[in-house]
């Protein structure tokens, strides 16, 4: 087994590790979630951990890690006897993104089980994670089934293993990290609230800590052994202090106090339920043991909000996680009380003569608080739709397509605009892909799945995951006679087995093509425009889909997102889109085009959808129009699905959207028309075809609900 980096040698990140840190006193805090850039030390912190934890007594023999003083009741090893356990170190196991259900819950044999009445059970990575630590890398990217299963475990703490009829259950209680790359997407309200604390981790911008950083990894690469025998004393500490702080945990005095503060702050940043007041508790308890006190202080309830609260406080994935710290001090002054010793509340949280992270050389700095309420996040936006804050002169109603042409625009060249504001988002009809698919588990179009309702049966490829009893026994039935059956029970053997096929739904490529040019530049417009992308790419976000994002203006167009998890990421390139110029449409579709050739070589199971938001104008070079027809045309020769979301205005309309609807083989809709309580009715699939291709905007609109 290879060395691992120590933890005490890991330079900065004080609130990654003091988060770890308050983890290993007191488990019951409910893990921590690390999200960060890539490269910033957050696995090898987690990993290092493991090194740290406290020994554990289990039952000899048993494979679920049963405590010897209470075993598990239920445990399919038990029942055990009293005596003596046998000391081993805490687990750290790793859950892959790619695991199979089976892995992670475990096996069980049905052939033997049907054909013997034996529950032969192999145990999987929640059985060996129990008393332990359950480490998922990547954890917004692991698939919704896996998910599923885990917050089962958390809540009941236990695993439960069904199949046809036979159940296995074994106890299942874990500390849980996730890390994860927020570009890459975000975690479901459900895991993220899971998690009890989380810390936003970013490399350090100060040179030197960057030259420590260097130093110590090259140092740890060239003699792992060597490196860690550097840092032994230093983890020998840290050991003892957490056996220590696990010690005295007990003795810890909540005050009413404290409560009081916990209570408000919960209250005062509307954080939903009452498990977010539960965490901070235990955090600020656990705060005051590390520190080796015996009483909680308002300095401990200050930081148990700062690593508890953050990611609670949530009310859509474009909000940006963080605390309003100024709010949080007015909060704890307002509730402050000379009682329990929560006298001073507003100081900046740090422990005074205590320091809550004493083991990490390096300085500080390379953690950092979760950020406060930035340009990105809710609180920062103000003013209307009708200024931007460049002190220009909001446009009157609808500017003519060539506006933007006349020498009236700025310099750039391709009469540039401010970016708009987004209108408020509303929900959307529900767009789908036509056909049965095979891709990733999700939520918008049917697709043959894991799990979902059964619709026919085959013979299993590889292990047996879901057997379709009915279909078994009709295989198995023929042969009993050949097969000597003299008994009740019924002689099945491995090729009489049958995998059931089942139905659900899965997540596609929703990539939107905007047109930003000038025909589309009127602010109110605009404003709209943006409005129905971010109401999409909420539901986008709710069906877990990938999206990508190119735009088009001026003479090009551009991928301003490539195919990402991170529909926030989308978003935020959305709020910043600056308008103005020609309509260069075909630049725009030749581009999107390109964006699903190279998607398809990545990832061949997923299937996309086209989202293409537009008038249906196209000017710029020889013949703009033509030139569009063609581009589009290629949609529809490789059978892409997709929906034109008609931007036109006004009492004239000249149903260019729909034409172009037409050329793509999808269906067009109106702005008004993609709010889901426009009309009644869905929009059940986006059709390839005939739809649209003469019927004007509005005719197509009203075939697509």
């Amino acid at each position: 087994m290879s060395t691992p980096f120590p933890f005490t040698a890991v330079v900065g990140q004080d609130d990654l590790r003091l988060a770890l840190l308050l983890n290993a006193v007191s488990p019951a805090v409910g893990g921590v979630l690390v999200r960060g850039e890539k490269g910033t030390a957050k696995s090898t912190a987690v990993r290092a951990l493991s090194a740290l934890m406290p020994h554990v007594d289990v039952v000899p023999g048993c494979r679920f890690s049963c405590a010897p003083n209470a075993p598990d009741p239920a445990c399919p090893d038990g029942p055990h006897e009293a005596g003596p356990g046998v000391p081993r170190p805490a687990r750290m196991v790793e859950l892959p993104v790619g695991a199979s259900e089976d892995r992670l819950v475990g096996a069980l044999d049905i052939e033997r089980a049907l054909s013997e009445g034996v529950k032969a059970f192999e145990p999987g990575l929640l059985a060996d994670a129990h008393r332990g630590l359950l480490y998922v890398d990547e954890v917004n990217l692991l698939h919704d089934h896996l998910v599923d299963l885990l917050l089962d475990a958390a809540a009941m703490g236990a695993s439960y293993v069904e199949r046809e009829g036979v159940s296995v259950r074994h106890a299942a209680r874990f500390l849980l990290v996730g890390t994860m790359n927020p570009e890459e997407g975000e975690l479901r309200p459900q895991l993220l609230d899971r998690f009890g604390l989380t810390v936003e981790v970013a490399a350090s911008r100060d040179p030197d800590q960057r030259v420590e950083v260097v130093r110590r990894r090259l140092a740890y690469d060239d003699d792992p052994e060597g490196f860690a025998t550097r840092w032994a004393e230093e983890e020998s500490d840290v050991r003892a202090r957490i056996v220590a702080a696990r010690e005295l945990l007990p003795s810890v005095r909540l005050g009413d106090g404290a409560l009081r503060q916990i209570a408000a702050t919960c209250a005062a940043f509307e954080v939903d339920g009452m498990r977010a007041d539960i965490v901070m508790a235990r955090t600020a308890t656990a705060l005051a043991a590390w520190a080796g006190r015996t009483d909680v202080l308002a300095e401990d309830v200050r930081r148990a909000a700062l690593l508890a609260l953050p990611h609670r406080r949530r009310r859509n994935p474009f909000d940006a996680p963080g605390l309003d710290e100024d709010k949080l001090d007015e909060t704890m002054e307002e509730f402050a009380s000379d009682e329990d010793g929560l006298g001073d509340s507003g100081d900046s949280g740090d422990s005074g003569d205590e320091d809550p992270d004493p083991d990490g050389p390096g300085g500080g700095g390379g953690g950092g608080r979760p950020p406060q309420d930035g340009p990105d996040g809710g609180d920062s936006d103000s003013g209307d739709g009708g200024s931007d804050g460049s002190g220009e002169v909001p446009a009157q109603g609808e500017a003519p397509a060539n506006e933007s042409e006349n020498g009236r625009a700025p310099s750039s060249g391709v009469g540039e605009q401010s970016p708009v504001r987004a209108a408020e988002p509303f929900r959307t009809k529900v767009l789908s892909v036509p056909g049965l698919g095979e891709g990733a588990a999700g939520r918008r179009s049917r697709a043959r799945t894991e799990h979902g309702r059964t619709t026919g049966a085959r013979r299993p490829r590889g292990a047996l995951t879901k057997l379709h009893l009915a279909a078994t026994v009709q295989a198995a039935a023929p042969h009993q006679r050949a097969r000597g059956r003299s008994g009740p029970g019924l002689v099945v053997r491995r090729d009489d087995l049958r995998q059931a096929t089942r139905e659900g739904r899965e997540g596609n490529l929703v990539l939107f093509v905007v047109d930003a040019s000038g025909s589309m530049a009127a602010r109110q417009r605009m404003g709209a425009v943006k409005g129905a992308v971010l109401s999409l790419l909420l539901d986008a976000y709710q069906r877990r889909d990938k999206v990508g994002l190119v735009t088009f203006r001026g003479s090009t167009a551009e991928v301003a997102l490539p195919p990402t998890s991170s529909v926030d990421a989308a978003a935020v390139r959305l709020e910043s889109l600056p308008t103005g110029g020609r309509t260069p449409l075909a630049a725009g579709l030749l581009r999107a085009h390109d964006v699903l050739r190279v998607e398809r070589l990545r990832d061949p199971a997923r299937r996309a959808l086209v989202v293409l938001v537009t008038d249906g104008r196209a000017t710029g070079g020889p013949e703009p129009v033509a030139l569009a027809g063609r581009a589009a045309r290629l949609f529809a020769a490789d059978k892409v699905a997709s929906v034109v979301v008609d931007c036109e205005s006004g009492l004239v309309r000249l149903g260019l959207a729909g034409r172009l609807a037409g050329e793509l083989g999808g269906t067009a809709v109106t702005l008004d028309e993609l709010r889901a309580d426009s009309i009644a009715g869905l929009v059940r699939d986006v059709q390839s075809g005939s739809r649209g291709n003469s019927q004007g905007s509005q005719g197509n609109g009203r075939k697509a609900a």
